[in-house]
């Protein structure tokens, strides 16, 4: 008899577990609460350990002929004065390996890898689990042999199954906004940021997309973003004036997930619903998608959930440490220190080797994302009596 599975979202963790459960021989079943699978959305990268798994999904060539192909990245000061300027992979943190691509196009890829093999169901949520036992908000209720949350920070499974979500919540002191705006600025594959104290605003623009992307990144709880940029100079009013009516806003805090355990009974979780590194380590994408190839392979293999943890949490871990970090350098303080930081820039623009320092600035974070050993799990089919 096949074992089942019941994977809460849609994201990528919860497509890419889809794929593995179903290569190792489960029934799976996906349930996401939005309506339709999730176009658009901001640019996201696959790098190190994850690049190892799209290869092994046959995916590779194809992520990486829709990427971004951001060319170049420029910092400007207030007055919008460029300070400093460089490619799109240095300033990104790219290795020439590495692939930037809209996090969409990625959930699309995946969704077709899956489609005719997985039941996805739309615009369906879980509201309450008994053991085995899942009840939907439709109102129906079914057994599933094991139940994955790969739901987000923000996960009803893991609420349901291990507790409220603010005991495995920290928050970094940090918000985030993203949204489309008008390419007002004409960018072709350029990315563009200005800091100020306490407060960074960036837009790019990337291959085959009309519009551009912009961000706001921001110290403290206050969730206006027009109190918070009030003053700002460049094309920060510009900016928040289009993101007052973008239809796409995305706005919250900069958190990540901390838990002693990812699994109790038949319910595990993956992705950012068991480790949330949050945006600003650079290896969300990449940890949901090596979370995803490790949880299936364990399972089929007999290492099973404590296999699962054992070989992944150190990895995502390690990876966690990178946002704390990263945050402080990508919004600074006080005026003194964008002050500090723009002269610096300044200066390094005009350097030959600017490229190394940056790379070497670069290297904890390309460490991190292969600091994993990914066994070849085969296609085994123990998921089958």
């Amino acid at each position: 008899m096949t074992s089942s599975v019941l994977i809460v979202g849609g994201s990528i963790a919860g497509t890419s577990l889809a794929y593995w459960l179903h290569r190792h021989g489960f029934a799976v079943t996906v349930v996401e609460r939005a309506a339709a699978l999730r176009d658009g959305g901001y640019k996201v990268d696959i790098r190190g350990a994850a690049i190892d798994v799209v290869s092994r999904m046959g995916i590779l060539d194809t992520l990486r002929s829709l990427r971004t192909e951001v060319r170049a990245g420029t910092v400007v000061d207030g007055s919008g004065k460029r300070v400093a300027s460089m490619d799109g992979d240095t300033f990104g943190g790219r290795t020439h390996g590495d692939a930037e691509l809209l996090r969409g196009d990625l959930t699309r890829v995946l969704y077709d890898l899956t489609g005719n093999d997985v039941e996805y169901r739309f615009g369906e949520a879980i509201t309450a689990l008994d053991g085995n036992r899942v009840g939907f908000a439709s109102g129906s209720s079914a057994s599933y042999d094991l139940i994955i949350g790969a739901d987000g920070v923000h996960s009803t499974t893991r609420a349901l199954a291990f507790g409220p979500e603010e005991r495995f919540r920290h928050d970094l002191g940090y918000r985030i906004a993203i949204c489309s705006v008008p390419n007002h600025l004409g960018l072709d594959r350029e990315e563009v940021t200005y800091v100020g104290p306490g407060r960074t605003a960036l837009v790019y623009s990337t291959a085959g997309s009309s519009d551009a992307k912009a961000m706001f990144l921001y110290a403290g709880a206050e969730p206006s973003l027009r109190d918070v940029y009030a003053g700002s100079g460049w094309e920060v009013p510009a900016l928040l004036e289009a993101a007052g009516s973008a239809p796409d806003l995305y706005a919250d805090v900069m958190t990540q997930v901390r838990m002693d355990r990812w699994s109790a009974g038949p319910v595990a979780l993956v992705g950012d619903a068991a480790w949330c590194a949050s945006p600003a380590s650079g290896q969300g994408t990449s940890l949901a998608l090596v979370g995803a190839y490790v949880l299936a392979g364990e399972l089929a293999t007999g290492g099973g959930f404590a296999g699962y943890e054992r070989r992944m949490r150190p990895f995502a871990e390690r990876n966690q440490k990178l946002g704390p970090a990263n945050v402080k350098r990508m919004v600074l303080s006080t005026e003194r220190q964008v002050r500090a930081s723009m002269r610096m820039l300044a200066v390094m623009d005009h350097l030959p080797f600017k490229d190394r320092l940056l790379a070497a600035a670069m290297a904890p974070l390309h460490k991190a994302a292969n600091a994993i050993d990914l066994p070849e799990y085969g296609a085994a089919r123990s998921a089958s009596s």
